[in-house]
This record gives structure tokens, C-alpha cells and sequence, in this order.
């Protein structure tokens, strides 16, 4: 199968970062949705990526979608567990931190527009949603080892994607200094390869 995705996208690095632990084999194609020869509209109705593309040419998005496919395709390194509670509260991380990477690439993008009242009233939207999504993340982390306890799920994958990309775009924000446990759960992420080898860069 093929992943169709950027250096840049914290979604696409959220599903790089699954396959990595999984140990999946994959084909990583570069494509972005805003370059004028774009093939991602062709493969998602979207025109979003990450895309993966099945053997059997099935294009599946998005990325909270990918992640799980991946997790149920091999038994090993199970990043979700079993439908109950737990596995609530564990697409309930990752719902947070795809929001605030929602908000900051919002921001980003906002940015990048000519400066106006209203879009800088935007951006000072956006980056108050990603400050709460980092109290929040911090206060329900509190001292644990990871998000969920003592072991190793997809509520870390996602959180450990989106402090990265605020690493790579906002690194005036400092949320380091601010929630130091979640500095902790970030530094010991980057100890793995999956993260190591997925630092996104222009």
C-alpha cells in the first residue's frame, strides 16, 4: 500500500508514526493538495491528505480513519484497545489533539493572508484553542507515564504529532515551560525511531 501525504502535515506524520510502531511496509508518496499539479483530489474527493491507498486501490481517509484500519490490520503493538471505555477515552485524545493541530494549521494558514482586523482577530481564536487544548492535555496527563496509565496507545501517538507540529510552526509558543509533564511525554516520544525518524520539516 501507498501513503500519499507531506513532510509538512501533522496528520500525514500521525499515520507515518502508526505504521512505524505497527512495522507495516508502506510506499510513501509525496503530494500536496495545494500544488497546482496536485493528484490528491483525484485519489480524495477531499482534497486532503494523508490518503492510504489499499493494494486493491482503495483510498482511505482521514487520518483518524487510517490509523485505526492500521491498528486492525496486524495484532501486534494494538494502539486501540477493545470497544469499552477505555478506547472512548483514548479516540477522545486524539479527537483533542487533531483539533489543535486543526487550530493551529487554521492559524498558520491565516498567517499567511494579507493582515487584517479580522483575520487577526482569527488567528487570536485558533491560538486560544490550542492554549485550552493544552491545559487540557496537561491537566488529564497529570504524573502519569503516558495518557492512558503506564502503557503506550494511539492517545499518545496523536498528542506526541501535535506538540510537534507546534515545535515545527509556533515555537514562540511555549508550552514546554508551561505544562513541563507534557515536555516529559514529548521528550520520551522523540526517544522512539517512529518519532525520530518523522521530524517535519519544509
Amino acid at each position: 500500500m501507498k501513503l500519499i501525504g507531506s513532510h509538512t502535515s501533522p496528520y500525514a506524520r500521525k499515520v507515518r508514526i502508526v505504521l512505524a510502531e505497527k512495522k507495516i511496509e508502506y510506499d510513501f508518496v509525496l503530494d500536496s493538495p495545494w500544488a497546482a499539479d496536485s493528484k490528491v483530489p483525484d485519489i480524495n474527493p477531499l482534497g486532503k491528505i494523508p490518503v492510504l491507498v489499499l493494494d486493491d486501490e482503495t483510498p482511505l481517509f482521514d487520518s483518524r480513519v487510517i490509523v485505526e484500519y492500521i491498528d486492525n490490520v496486524t495484532p501486534n503493538n494494538k494502539l486501540f484497545p477493545a470497544p469499552n471505555r477505555e478506547r472512548i477515552e483514548v479516540k477522545r485524545w486524539e479527537a483533542l489533539a487533531d483539533g489543535l493541530c486543526d487550530a493551529a494549521v487554521a492559524a498558520l494558514l491565516e498567517g499567511k493572508r494579507p493582515a487584517t482586523p479580522e483575520g487577526a482577530a482569527w488567528i487570536a481564536r485558533q491560538r486560544d484553542k490550542v492554549a485550552r487544548s493544552l491545559e487540557f492535555m496537561a491537566e488529564a496527563l497529570g504524573d502519569k507515564t503516558f495518557c492512558m496509565g503506564t502503557h503506550i496507545s494511539m492517545a499518545d501517538l496523536a498528542v506526541g504529532t501535535a506538540l510537534g507540529y507546534l515545535c515545527f510552526r509556533f515555537p514562540d509558543i511555549a508550552w514546554q515551560e508551561a505544562h513541563p509533564n507534557l515536555a516529559k511525554l514529548y521528550d520520551k516520544l522523540m526517544q522512539r525511531p517512529a518519532f525520530a525518524d518523522t521530524v517535519p520539516h519544509d
